[in-house]
């Protein structure tokens, strides 16, 4: 498998095409309303998208960006595998592609279990290999092409599965962008609309799937390799968190 270096800055030049563009807008839509109501100290986005953060719409204070390579806004250069965090030290995770293009899913999902702290959240966004899309990007691997021959999608059912063992109670699984829109013509408008039935009547046809779930406690997991205690991430003073507005909670 080729370093997850070129896979990043090849994925990076992925998403920047026009028809892309939208993808990215739709997961960015998808995770407004769950970054809205999670609250904590402490968020980390995982996995590269452009130098643009898919944690604008958090309250939280502490938002730290990790990736394989450096490049605009990342906090931190560190594989998936491996990060370099303190165990149950983060409230929310965003994982952007962590499993696509990995030999070590198992590895990377105990490392996002390990930093969550008790009951904090996990937002994890994945190639769907049920899309046609998904299904035609392989075929082009098998060809040879240099992103998409690493591409080694984990459907969603199994996905939930493998969180399950590991003490992560899923909360929603959503299905995003089934159909590219190009420009803005009568298409481009079919398509949205297309989209937008599609996501509300939950059918798995999405590009990605995004999956929300919280990490329980009292269940037993798998051991984790404990990181050195020098490769800290969270070492700064605790901020206060963000509190709820005064209206959240009217009747």
């Amino acid at each position: 498998m080729r370093e997850c270096s070129d896979i990043s800055a090849e994925l990076e030049s992925w998403y920047g095409r026009e028809t892309n563009r939208h993808l990215h807008a739709a997961v960015n839509r998808a995770l407004e309303p769950l970054l809205e109501t999670a609250f904590g100290y402490h968020l980390l986005q995982i996995g590269q998208t452009r130098g643009q953060p898919l944690y604008t719409g958090s309250r939280i204070g502490h938002c730290a960006y990790l990736a394989p390579v450096p490049g605009a806004g990342v906090s931190a250069v560190a594989r998936h595998d491996e990060l370099p965090v303190e165990s149950d030290s983060v409230d929310v995770v965003i994982a952007h592609h962590c499993l696509d293009f990995t030999e070590r899913p198992h590895e990377v999902l105990r490392e996002l279990h390990r930093v969550l702290t008790p009951h904090g959240q996990l937002l994890l966004l994945g190639f769907n290999p049920l899309a046609p899309g998904c299904g035609a990007r392989r075929l082009r691997g098998f060809t040879g092409h240099p992103l998409w021959q690493g591409l080694s999608p984990v459907s969603a059912h199994r996905l939930l599965d493998w969180l399950r063992l590991l003490g992560l109670e899923t909360q929603s699984l959503r299905y995003l962008h089934p159909l590219p829109v190009i420009g803005q013509g009568r298409l481009a408008r079919y398509a949205r609309r297309a989209n937008q039935w599609s996501e509300a009547a939950s059918l798995p046809l999405g590009e990605l799937y995004l999956v929300h779930a919280i990490k329980q406690v009292g269940g037993r997991v798998l051991p984790v390799r404990r990181v050195r205690p020098s490769a800290r991430l969270i070492g700064l003073a605790v901020p206060n968190p963000a509190a709820a507005p005064r209206g959240d909670h009217a009747a």
